[in-house]
């Protein structure tokens, strides 16, 4: 098939690479030029506009962005949308907000083009494992363009089979799912997002609980100067907390023991805040979720307000001075 690409970022590259050894044509635009010729250097077409890319494409064409959350993305699918005919369509594959997609859709539908919202999971690594991918849109689009999400997602090998699953495979065992209309598929990789702060946050604590148990003194026997390097190792086989998050927080370790090199302030892309808010007004209680993002936000403040307070606090009630 053929797919136009805007965005050859980290992802976005990444995807037209994997795309490209499926056999696909992938037109591409990026304001960078070095990063269209590099595309047009591994196969690829590339486009010097929006517009030369949609000239070089056949009708009913789909264009696939992967920018960066905001303006950008907004400025570029409202764009797509005047230059584009009826039949095409335009996909999101990057980090929205769901109810922007619906937005989109609906104004997108005045013109006659469809819109797909696909949430990506599987970062740097994706080129070679594959994306999970969260469909959202219409169904006839995503069947006429299944072909890209097969050669994108990471396949049946990815993972064993799930015992009692029998008959014919189905295409989230292969790693794409078509999850509804407009917005589906992002409110999916939202709430995924959100999952994954939390597990994330699990494992730190974890590893900070353990890295804290060497602060005892010797004499209580109870001093641990405990191998984090290899309990991780340890942890990734056999174990019920095992996960690929757990392999990248062994490789991480295994390469800088004392993790000197990172400073600990943890951004958050938006989908956490999503999550939450969603919670809020769908009434979900979902306390792990939003701890883990207001850790996040924790983590990029030191000497905050609050800490000055409990040291006052402290120092009223207790005549406790700071150390």
């Amino acid at each position: 098939m053929e797919l136009g690409m805007i965005g050859l970022g980290r992802m976005g590259a990444n995807m037209a690479k994997r795309l490209m050894r499926g056999g696909h044509r992938v037109v591409a635009y990026d304001r960078d030029a070095a990063a269209v010729a590099k595309h047009e250097s591994n196969g690829g077409v590339g486009a010097t506009s929006v517009e030369d890319m949609i000239a070089k494409m056949t009708p009913p064409r789909a264009v696939w962005c992967m920018l960066p959350h905001g303006q950008i993305t907004e400025d570029a699918i409202a764009q797509l949308g005047e230059l584009l005919s009826p039949g095409d369509v335009v996909i999101d594959g990057g980090n929205t907000y769901f109810k922007d997609d619906v937005r989109r859709a609906q104004e997108l539908a005045k013109n006659g083009v469809d819109y797909m919202d696909v949430g990506t999971s599987g970062g740097v690594w994706g080129a070679e494992r594959g994306y999970c991918l969260m469909v959202g849109g219409p169904k006839e689009a995503f069947a006429r363009l299944e072909p890209i999400f097969v050669s994108l997602a990471p396949g049946i090998e990815a993972a064993p089979r799930t015992p009692g699953r029998t008959g014919a495979e189905t295409s989230a065992e292969h790693g794409y799912l078509h999850c509804g209309p407009a917005g589906a598929g992002h409110f999916v990789k939202m709430v995924h997002n959100g999952i994954e702060y939390g597990i994330m946050e699990a494992y730190a604590e974890g590893l900070d609980l353990m890295n804290s148990q060497e602060q005892h003194p010797e004499e209580s026997g109870m001093r641990y100067d405990l191998d984090l390097r290899e309990i991780s190792e340890l942890w990734r086989r056999g174990s019920v907390i095992g996960s690929w998050l757990l392999d990248l927080t062994a490789s991480a370790l295994f390469e800088e023991p004392d993790l000197e090199r990172f400073t600990g302030q943890v951004p958050d892309s938006g989908e956490g805040r999503w999550t939450v808010m969603t919670a809020v007004e769908n009434a979900v209680s979902t306390p792990v979720l939003t701890a883990a993002l207001y850790r996040r936000f924790r983590s990029r403040r030191t000497a905050t307000f609050a800490d000055r307070s409990l040291s006052a606090m402290r120092e009223k009630f207790g005549g406790h001075s700071e150390k």
